[in-house]
């Protein structure tokens, strides 16, 4: 009668010796695939003693869920640099509304939870300089990207020059398409400076691709009663103003300037923080 085959045992210190040997070669294999999250917490969870006591599913999910986190911060990360925000580092929970009238912080939250992305909806920041406008518009652009959203920050005065530089390069086409999938454009200082006829014609093809789809947020000092004159062509200028003020929020920021008084203007909490410990 034959007997059962017996699988040979390894020695236990052989066995030792193999078993970090294979979770090294499963890592490196998991960093080559990209899965650096992944890669990542199952090292951590071989160094962390705890982790023997958890079964082989509650282990995966905590794994998965690694990798989704740092898949998602890597996203993150990516839709900020290609926003190139003039204010990288502001953000609507460092924003402080002492001294100005006109928004607050429960109706900014209540803007940025909202769905005036997926709306496709206008928001304009009207105010004189020095209130805050563009760091308004740029925190409400970085909470767009750290929920997933893309944005693109321009500013509207030297437009006209990038527009030039697009369309004698033979690809102004190409960015006009990109920028037709961005999910929120910063359109800063509108309403400064004089336009001309072809930066007339571009601005309309860009608000066009926005309308009712894509989200806009603009700032200016310059009344929306004048934006007609500005825009000089009055066919033009009533396209583009239709389709801005279609799904329009306007809010006009009022105060003294933060950059002449000690206290007035939308102004991150943590800077103001560093500039009181200093003095």
């Amino acid at each position: 009668m034959m007997q059962p085959a017996v699988t040979p045992s390894l020695p236990v210190n052989h066995q030792t010796t193999l078993i970090p040997m294979l979770n090294n070669a499963t890592i490196a294999q998991l960093r080559s695939l990209k899965l650096q999250g992944f890669a990542d917490a199952l090292q951590q969870q071989h160094e962390q003693a705890d982790c023997l006591g958890l079964s082989f599913d509650e282990r995966l999910a905590l794994l998965v869920e690694r990798e989704v986190y740092a898949r998602n911060d890597r996203k993150r990360t990516r839709l900020l640099q290609r926003a190139q925000l003039k204010y990288t580092t502001a953000t609507l929970e460092d924003a402080s509304f002492e001294g100005i009238r006109g928004i607050d912080r429960s109706t900014l939250m209540g803007l940025a939870l909202s769905t005036w992305i997926e709306r496709g909806e206008t928001v304009c920041f009207a105010g004189a300089t020095g209130l805050g406008k563009t760091w308004l518009a740029c925190a409400l652009a970085q909470y767009a990207c750290r929920q997933g959203h893309s944005a693109q920050y321009l500013r509207v005065p030297r437009l006209a020059e990038e527009l030039r530089i697009l369309h004698g390069a033979g690809s102004f086409r190409r960015w006009l398409q990109q920028l037709a999938k961005v999910d929120v454009l910063v359109l800063d200082d509108w309403g400064t400076g004089a336009i001309d006829a072809s930066t007339r014609a571009d601005l309309l093809e860009i608000i066009d691709d926005r309308s009712a789809q894509r989200a806009t947020v603009i700032t200016h000092q310059l009344p929306v009663e004048h934006w007609h004159a500005w825009l000089g062509d009055p066919t033009l200028a009533d396209a583009i103003l239709d389709r801005l003020m279609q799904h329009c929020r306007r809010f006009t920021l009022e105060g003294e300037s933060r950059r002449t008084g000690r206290n007035a203007g939308v102004a991150s909490k943590t800077k103001k923080t560093t500039q009181e410990a200093k003095s």
